[in-house]
């Protein structure tokens, strides 16, 4: 460092941000012990206890003077850098915190071996680790997302071998390239993927690359996710809305066994309780009855939310008659409203029993939808219905989007695509001399 880079150092700080949980203390460092050969310096994780220190990569270098206006900085270059820095930094709090809550206890060496075994340069390495995450904060549906996209990688990278045979080949992070992406993509259409499907693998890999990124492991010009890069498909859309007539035909449909007409009640509280999710359905309590409504958290968004924010449901008639029939005997205010969850499941097992409820609905809904020549039926369809007749009535949007528990309209619109392209076409035929 020369004499004048010294001078404009000496005003600047090397740590951007501090954290401290019992004896163990981590910040955001500016290390300059040795420059890049472009004179600039590398910003890395610093974590200390017992006096002892590690650091950690976060993958970005900066200059003096881009270190000296990252706090404040508004151009996009710096904000994006400043905005990666300090998401590796929560990560890295993240770690210590639930390391801290395990049974071993933080160490420096745990902590290391959490980093390492998630992001030590194999992509598979960091899918198991983010698989064990997840599943240790009870979010079973996301976890098993991540284990069927990772199972998807290993079936490409080692195609014909058995179930039984270990796994011989790994993936780098630096390996996952665009021209990778696309063969990858080509690979799951060979083997009849949808495009939903495919976005949601690589939504997940995205994820995981994002993390390989923040720790360092690979550079930001490595990153094969963006624009001008690989970009991930859209997912194709569902566009299975109901009208009122046919979700009328559905309730008068005849049916003979307890299973049917469970199955078809259930499906009509989802679709007038604002399509409500089925877990969410599952979930309800008697004490979430109060004052004529039922009033709940939505469990997809929940945990990620930073404002925990109830969606409320009015108590239709209807939705109490099904209630009454199907619903749990005992009133306690604890005890679930539908006798099909209970607190003694694990979270795995409750997963397991709200997807098999899905699925017993989905295909007792699917023999009335075809029976009436509707096609297929799903949990999903009575959710998608609630939004588009709404809108056809001539409900806000801003309404439908609060009622389903979207944190934005342009959410909410994808619902509305269907509909939107129903009256494009009816006022074009407008035009038509009749």
């Amino acid at each position: 460092m020369n004499k004048k880079d010294f001078e404009i150092f000496t005003e600047v700080s090397k740590v951007l941000e501090n954290y401290s949980l019992f004896e163990v203390t981590a910040a955001i460092y500016y290390d300059m012990r040795r420059p890049k050969k472009n004179g600039s310096f590398p910003v890395k994780y610093r974590v200390t206890c017992m006096s002892k220190q590690v650091y950690y990569s976060s993958g970005i270098d900066l200059s003096i003077s881009e270190w000296d206006r990252l706090p404040t900085a508004k151009g996009l270059k710096l904000r994006k850098d400043r905005e990666l820095i300090k998401e590796g930094f929560e990560k890295i709090k993240e770690h210590i915190e639930d390391l801290y809550k395990s049974e071993q206890g933080f160490t420096l060496e745990q902590l290391n071996l959490r980093l390492s075994r998630g992001m030590k340069n194999s992509v598979l390495a960091a899918f198991d680790y983010k698989v064990e995450s997840l599943k240790r904060k009870n979010k079973i549906g996301t976890s098993e997302w991540y284990y069927y996209t990772a199972k998807s990688i290993k079936e490409y990278l080692n195609p014909g071998k058995d179930k039984s045979e270990v796994i011989v080949k790994d993936l780098k992070f630096s390996q996952v390239t665009v021209s990778w992406l696309k063969d990858y993509e080509d690979y799951l259409l060979e083997q009849g993927k949808s495009y939903t499907t495919i976005s949601m693998y690589m939504r997940a890999l995205q994820a995981v690359i994002n993390e390989g990124r923040k720790y360092g492991i690979i550079s930001q010009s490595q990153h094969p996710f963006g624009a001008d890069k690989y970009e991930i498909p859209g997912a194709e859309g569902r566009r299975m809305a109901l009208t009122l007539s046919q979700i009328s035909q559905i309730i008068n449909y005849p049916l003979v066994s307890d299973t049917e007409l469970r199955c078809r009640d259930l499906w009509f509280f989802l679709y007038l309780s604002s399509g409500m999710n089925i877990v969410d359905l599952l979930s309800l309590r008697y004490k979430d009855i109060e004052n004529g409504n039922i009033s709940y958290f939505r469990r997809k968004t929940v945990s990620r939310s930073k404002n925990k924010k109830k969606i409320y449901v009015s108590l239709l008639p209807e939705m109490q008659e099904i209630i009454d029939k199907w619903g749990n005997p005992d009133k306690s205010p604890d005890y679930y409203i539908f006798p099909i969850l209970n607190d003694d499941m694990s979270p795995e097992s409750e997963r397991r029993t709200v997807k098999s409820m899905t699925a017993i609905i989905n295909k007792k809904m699917t023999v009335i939808g075809k029976s009436l020549g509707f096609g297929a039926i799903s949990t999903y369809t009575a959710r998608h219905s609630f939004a588009t007749v709404s809108k056809r009535l001539g409900v806000n949007t801003a309404y439908i989007s609060e009622a389903l528990g979207h944190s934005d309209e342009k959410t909410t619109q994808n619902y509305l695509d269907s509909f939107e392209d129903e009256t494009r076409l009816k006022n074009a035929q407008m035009l038509i001399p009749k």
